[in-house]
């Protein structure tokens, strides 16, 4: 079982801390379960929460001793530095080689920590400035959803840390075990784009049409040569409308889009079928093994050899115990 300790402080946002518990902390039926999910906090006892009730937490600090993953789901108010203690037993848990990851303010716990320096990290699109000017030697995304660096992890607002989670959960067990995690909590398993389509001011290229349409006439054809001209033409606009539709509804471009969809296919064949590398980039779209291969380092960071291996070394049914 893979432990997960979130730290909570109060006021606790009871968004972000439930969230995490959803993907983290529930057996659900027909899946067999993976983590075992625990809360603590620096004084132990009632929690004040954000939504006007208290919780009682009984676990102190000692909890991150053992977790494998430690998660901050909010650390507020932002600016308030977390104590000696708070900041000892993160970075003795980092250094043991915990996963610390932060959803939305508690970025600022894990950049107080030190465990942001010299990195890349994200937090809240409002709040990405004074990340920025508080600790100027984190490289601060204000665009991205989140950043995983494999040790320490951020991610941009609540909404975008569900996306962490399921991201984490998609990396620890597999495409096809997140995948079924996310129909459980009726959301799709992975959300394209960054966090400036939220942060950005309403315009005309931004609801001018929306792309659903497109996108589903697209993923019925990821085998087919499908191209940026096809699927303007299709979407009855020049490509150059169309990229400002994309960037405005979806964060990205038509093309990065089109592949993260391919990749995402291969991923689950990879997982669910003994076919061969040839065979499997034919069905998505990527035309040949030496493209699957290529694609997939430069995406993943690892090859569709390897992921394999990693996600059926003991293949199982997800009802299995």
């Amino acid at each position: 079982m893979h432990r997960v300790a979130a730290l909570v402080r109060p006021p606790q946002s009871a968004f972000e801390l439930g969230f995490t518990a959803q993907v983290f902390g529930i057996e659900r039926a027909g899946l067999p379960g993976r983590y075992a999910f625990r809360v603590c906090t620096e004084s132990p006892g009632p929690v004040a929460t954000l939504a006007g009730y208290d919780m009682l937490v009984s676990e102190g600090l000692d909890a991150l001793d053992e977790a494998d993953t430690v998660v901050v789901p909010g650390w507020l108010p932002a600016g308030r530095p977390p104590s000696p203690a708070v900041v000892h037993a993160l970075t003795r848990a980092h250094a043991r080689g915990a996963r610390v990851v932060s959803i939305c303010s508690g970025a600022f716990a894990l950049a107080h920590a030190g465990l942001l320096d010299g990195r890349t990290a994200t937090t809240h699109w409002a709040l990405a400035d004074e990340l920025a000017a508080t600790f100027p030697r984190v490289e601060v995304d204000p665009d991205v959803l989140y950043v995983d660096h494999g040790d320490v992890a951020t991610s941009a607002g609540a909404g975008a840390g569900i996306d962490l989670c399921m991201h984490l959960l998609r990396t620890d067990q597999g495409a096809r075990y997140a995948a079924h995690v996310a129909r459980t909590m009726v959301m799709p398993p992975h959300r394209e784009g960054g966090q400036l389509q939220y942060s950005a001011p309403p315009h005309p290229v931004q609801i001018d049409g929306t792309l659903a349409p497109l996108l589903d006439w697209i993923a019925g054809r990821l085998g087919e040569p499908v191209t940026v001209e096809g699927m303007a033409a299709h979407a009855g606009v020049s490509t150059r409308t169309l990229a400002r539709r994309f960037a405005g509804q979806l964060g990205t471009s038509p093309g990065q889009w089109l592949l993260t969809r391919r990749i995402t296919a291969a991923r689950d064949l990879l997982e669910s079928s003994d076919l061969p590398l040839d065979a499997i980039a034919r069905r998505v779209g990527l035309s040949s093994a030496t493209n699957l291969r290529r694609r997939f380092l430069n995406t993943l960071g690892t090859t569709p050899g390897a992921y394999r291996r990693t996600f059926r070394a003991a293949p199982r049914r997800l009802d299995s115990p």
